[in-house]
């Protein structure tokens, strides 16, 4: 462990600021690591209970990288850190609770377990009630561990719970499974999985020309029973609503698999359908030093504003106080290109928000034939 110790370039600026994807042995020696440096300050001649460094996870310390020779961008954070302290009166169960989750991390690797965070919560809270009393505390301590240890959320053994589907020209097989023909799978769709393992040992092949990625359940299930993936050669896929870590995850993996294939997203023209399209393009502050795993260069296929004249005026609804915040929150972000902006601004200016169904005014089958015609006008941004 000595040797482990001296070679490691842990708890030190020389780390990047991304988390690592590790095996169990590896993230159990990371943790090995940090109780040795713990009792070593412990015992030394002037005794001290050592902060933890982590990479800072405000927005403030979020950049956003263009590759170079991609499209893609991605959010990532610099390697700013802040620290966790026992002696410090605002942080001090937050202290306890890093070491609580890690504690409850390595006892679920030495068993070759993986859990997903809701059943970590319920574990923490009957083992440790006086320091988790939500589900958000676990969660934000989670994301704690991975900016201290640097490994994935996946390494620790926590799972990823998915709401996500995919339907379309897709043939996906699992390891020692059949094979799953996904145009077969009807309105309901094929189920993602939130073993991020099991996602990237999947067979994919498709013959299709496009990705459409779906804000809601509803429009999903419409174009899935209405097979607009025979008149349109695509894949649909839906995390019903925000996007959950196995969708991003499965999108991602598929942008590498066919990285000729174009991205689409349809989302509501509002403040939170543009926040979910920017977290598929770009991921997310709060998973910063995993974001660049789930980011794909997806593009804005609709609603936009130029959509508006589709939509009947009583269908406009105003938007709300949370719609303005979110779009307080994207106006001061940086990852927000320019003609994103634009969309913004009218829909700010306008104090209204239009849904996808209001196409339906058009009728039922309106809505493939609303796609087919923006992806051959190259209508998307």
């Amino acid at each position: 462990m000595e040797d482990v110790r001296r070679s490691t370039i842990f708890f030190t600026e020389q780390h990047l600021s991304y988390a690592d994807i590790l095996t169990p042995l590896e993230v159990r020696a990371r943790i090995e690591i940090a109780v040795l440096n713990f009792l070593k300050d412990l015992n030394s001649p002037t005794p001290a209970i050592s902060n933890l460094p982590m990479i800072n996870r405000k927005s403030s310390n979020s950049r956003v990288n263009q590759s170079l020779l991609t499209d893609v961008s991605w959010i990532f954070l610099s390697r700013s850190f802040c620290t966790k302290s026992l002696t410090r009166e605002n942080s001090a169960k937050a202290f306890i609770r890093v070491w609580k989750v890690m504690e409850m991390c390595y006892g679920i690797l030495l068993l070759e377990k993986r859990v997903t965070q809701r059943e970590l919560f319920y574990k923490l809270l009957c083992s440790s009630p006086d320091y988790f009393t939500s589900q958000l505390q676990v969660n934000q301590t989670i994301q704690d561990v991975v900016a201290l240890l640097r490994c994935s959320r996946f390494s620790l053994g926590i799972m990823a719970s998915s709401r996500g589907i995919i339907a379309g020209r897709l043939l996906l097989q699992e390891p020692g499974e059949e094979t799953v023909d996904c145009t077969k799978c009807g309105s309901s769709g094929y189920a993602i999985s939130g073993d991020l393992n099991l996602l990237e040992k999947l067979v994919m092949k498709t013959d299709a020309n496009y990705i459409i990625v779906i804000e809601k359940h509803a429009i999903f299930q419409r174009l899935a029973e209405d097979k607009v993936f025979n008149q349109i050669p695509c894949i649909l896929i839906t995390a019903k609503g925000y996007p959950d870590l196995a969708t991003r995850f499965l999108l991602h993996r598929m942008s590498r698999a066919f990285p000729e294939m174009p991205i689409f997203g349809l989302v509501d023209w509002n403040p939170a359908g543009l926040a979910i399209l920017c977290t598929f393009k770009y991921g997310s502050i709060g998973m910063g030093l995993e974001a660049y795993r789930y980011a794909c260069n997806i593009k804005w296929l609709g609603l936009r504003k130029d959509d508006l004249e589709l939509i009947p005026q009583q269908s406009f609804i105003p938007l709300t106080p949370k719609d303005m915040q979110i779009a307080k929150s994207l106006t001061s972000s940086e990852i927000l290109q320019d003609n994103y902006k634009e969309e913004l601004a009218v829909m700010v200016e306008s104090g209204q928000r239009a849904e996808i169904e209001a196409l339906y005014f058009h009728g039922y089958d309106y809505l493939g034939k609303y796609l087919a015609n923006k992806i051959v006008q190259v209508h998307y941004i």
